[in-house]
């Protein structure tokens, strides 16, 4: 029987959708095979949920009733700070736990958009829609913003779970987008629209090999795939989407790309606009949301695993 440490909590705004992911895994894990304890972290404070026991940092272990109980693996359900970012991947690897996510250059990296986007243009062949960044206390000049015509999105750079995002249909709304996103971030990203139809695509590695899970196409109810499309229903999701088979052989190709040249591990997920028949990349999600309605549980269903399988697949493989 392994221990398995649920990742879960956090520190931003996305501690909530951590909360539930942490959940979704440790119920249905399978319990004639893993022993699972729900770890929350915030800040320096990390607990056992169920017990209350705080978490020895100097081992990563927990004492219940005199029983010293160290951890096989570390599963991540932590979106936002401090795991999808890469911050804790180091304390993990120094104490030789293995964990169920990218490693932590990789995690910081797919989690600044800015970043991410530009270390893709360098292969020419993936493409994006133009974007510019801006910096909180930095001087908008807002001239920079008109060759990337209108409407506009504005996110914060390094957050998830679409907090701070907006669609900007006017120059005049700009400014108030631009701080709104401010409030999450230090930075945020301008970015052009793209007229088209969204996609998402998880990947992940199975004993080695690289298994591309089947294409999804979200249509949000709300003007484009925000908070409440995520995560209150008011979206619908096509899974396997509604492809021609080489539409969806060109977003699955471009996915393994990704996941090869952004050197990811465990699962990912890769969002899209299509625009005519070509996939535009938006961004990489690496601790992608695990709900039985998100998206890659909805792909692993799809390529024929339950989620008891799914989340046992990532673990064997962390371990592997």
């Amino acid at each position: 029987m392994k221990n398995i440490a649920i990742l879960t909590g956090g520190d931003s705004e996305e501690r909530v959708i951590s909360l539930k992911s942490g959940q979704v895994v440790r119920d249905h894990l399978p319990k004639d095979r893993y022993r699972s304890f729900l770890i929350d972290i915030q800040k320096a404070d990390w607990r056992d949920l169920e017990s209350g026991i705080q978490v020895d940092k100097n081992d990563f272990s927990l004492t219940i009733q005199g029983d010293k109980i160290h951890f096989d693996c570390a599963f991540a359900a932590l979106h936002g700070a401090p795991l999808e970012d890469g911050k804790m991947q180091g304390y993990l690897e120094m104490l030789g736990i293995p964990y169920t996510c990218c490693d932590g250059y990789v995690s910081a990296l797919t989690m600044n958009k800015h970043n991410t986007k530009a270390q893709m243009a360098q292969y020419g062949s993936v493409p994006m829609a133009r974007s510019v960044l801006v910096r909180k206390g930095e001087k908008v000049d807002f001239e920079r913003f008109v060759s990337l015509g209108l409407p506009l999105f504005v996110k914060p750079n390094t957050h998830g779970s679409s907090f701070g995002v907006s669609k900007v249909k006017t120059a005049d709304a700009l400014p108030a987008a631009i701080e709104e996103a401010l409030k999450f971030d230090n930075e945020a990203v301008v970015e052009s629209f793209l007229p088209g139809r969204e996609f998402s695509n998880g990947v992940l590695r199975v004993a080695g090999e690289i298994v591309v899970l089947p294409v999804t196409e979200i249509i949000p109810e709300t003007e484009f795939f925000d908070f409440a499309a995520k995560y209150e229903g008011k979206s619908k999701e096509i899974t396997p989407a509604e492809l021609s088979a080489e539409l969806t052989r060109q977003c699955q190709e471009r996915s393994r790309f990704l996941y090869e040249a952004l050197k990811c591990r465990s699962v990912v997920r890769f969002d899209f606009i299509l625009v005519g028949d070509i996939f535009n990349f938006l961004e990489a999600n690496t601790i992608p949301g695990i709900s039985p309605a998100s998206i890659v549980p909805q792909q692993a269903r799809a390529h024929g695993w339950e989620l008891g399988d799914f989340f046992s697949l990532l673990i064997e493989e962390a371990l592997r």
